[in-house]
């Protein structure tokens, strides 16, 4: 608790995830969908995975990432539905705009997760009150039941949002981590990995409690490294990043696509021809629209659903071979040779081409001293000549614009 006359610095972080996203979307286009074990998949065939099962289906075991052959076993009349991914991304920006009318302080995690800080709204509204209006707001006006973490960092706000679904509300004070956290077993820590957690529950480290147990770090080292669990150890104490990495301004505009394949990409050949396909896509509208490109992007999600976006900017251009080259480089330098079930290509910080091609050419953009004193005595001549000899001059000396 602060004391009386201190100042309480912690960043108020809210995580917002939505309860079967993917799911609870299908049963706004098709309310039927209501109360019955379907899932999100290939329709009419046995191969490919579950990307989301309904709470109803959950109840036979049927799970995200869970291969269709097997879903059908555990559930014969296992309804398995496919929608177009416009579909979510229509209600995905519902959910950002309807964020920001709280606040520009917006961090997307996924498709159907965000964070935001609301430290500034909390000094006039509880945040608890913020919170409840939000997730009351998703489910009244567009059917998105949500749960919703609150602390005073990113990971535990993540953390405590997945306590209590569907449509949980908690907050997470850092003195009650070890109360509310460490009895979970050890697979629901954020972050690690669906290899890793078996090892270390295989040595008998079946709790985030017992992840943490002095007597029990050489064995948790021996399945991960220092590194990584020093980190663990600062964000379980509340050590970790506490600010958002807003959105971008509007004015930074970007173009992109994702496509979701039910067979299996474990090819290198196969992964950058589809990438390259993607590619070419969004390129036709680059070029339609006339627009040049700074940063080029690649987003790879494998079948554990592990997904990783990397980008790497360069000069603006609207050269397609250029493209090509950036997107080969992004993939070579961060294929780990992951089975994968998600592509995408993307192309941010656009500018129209007549904007690049115009050069900029003024006081702060002046390559030398020199160019700098004969652009201000241009336009001191100019201003001098039509508000008189005396409008504009200089101080004592000349090295304001130096």
């Amino acid at each position: 608790m602060t004391k009386k006359g201190s100042v309480n610095l912690s960043n108020i972080i809210l995580h917002i995830d939505f309860n079967a996203f993917f799911c609870s979307v299908a049963e706004i286009y098709n309310p039927a969908l209501r109360n019955t074990a379907f899932a999100i998949g290939r329709e009419n065939s046995n191969y490919g995975v579950i990307s989301t099962a309904s709470y109803k289906a959950r109840q036979y075991g049927i799970h995200s990432g869970m291969p269709l052959a097997l879903a059908y076993k555990k559930l014969k009349t296992l309804n398995v539905i496919s929608l177009p991914y416009s579909y979510y991304l229509n209600y995905h920006y519902k959910f950002i705009n309807l964020l920001k009318e709280y606040t520009n302080l917006i961090e997307i995690g996924s498709i159907d997760e965000a964070y935001i800080d609301i430290t500034n709204i909390s000094k006039k509204r509880h945040p608890l009150i913020v919170a409840k209006e939000i997730q009351t707001r998703l489910l009244k006006e567009y059917h998105l039941p949500c749960s919703i973490g609150i602390a005073t960092t990113l990971f535990l706000a993540k953390m405590a949002s997945d306590l209590h679904k569907p449509l949980g509300l908690t907050v997470l004070h850092n003195r009650d981590v070890k109360e509310m956290l460490y009895p979970l077993e050890v697979k629901e820590i954020f972050g690690i990995g669906k290899k890793t957690y078996p090892k270390l529950e295989n040595l008998g480290i079946k709790t985030i409690g017992d992840f943490f147990l002095a007597e029990n770090k050489d064995k948790v080292l021996s399945i991960i490294s220092l590194e990584y669990y020093n980190e663990l150890k600062d964000k379980f104490n509340g050590k970790s990043r506490n600010t958002i990495m807003p959105l971008h301004k509007e004015d930074n505009l970007s173009i992109s696509t994702m496509t979701t394949y039910d067979r299996r990409l474990d090819s290198e050949t196969e992964i950058l021809e589809e990438l390259y396909i993607l590619t070419h896509h969004i390129y036709k509208r680059l070029v339609k629209e006339k627009y040049l490109t700074k940063t080029i992007n690649i987003t790879m999600r494998n079948i554990n659903f592990k997904t990783i976006t990397r980008s790497k900017t360069i000069d603006y251009t609207a050269d397609l071979d250029t493209i090509k080259t950036v997107v080969r480089e992004l993939f070579e330098d961060n294929y780990n040779g992951d089975t994968l079930r998600l592509l995408g290509v993307g192309f941010s910080n656009l500018i129209k081409e007549e904007l690049v091609n115009k050069e900029e050419h003024n006081l702060f953009t002046a390559l030398n001293k020199s160019e700098k004193d004969e652009m201000i005595d241009e336009l001191m001549t100019d201003l001098n000549k039509k508000f008189g000899n005396k409008a504009l001059f200089y101080g004592r000396n000349r090295t304001l614009f130096d």
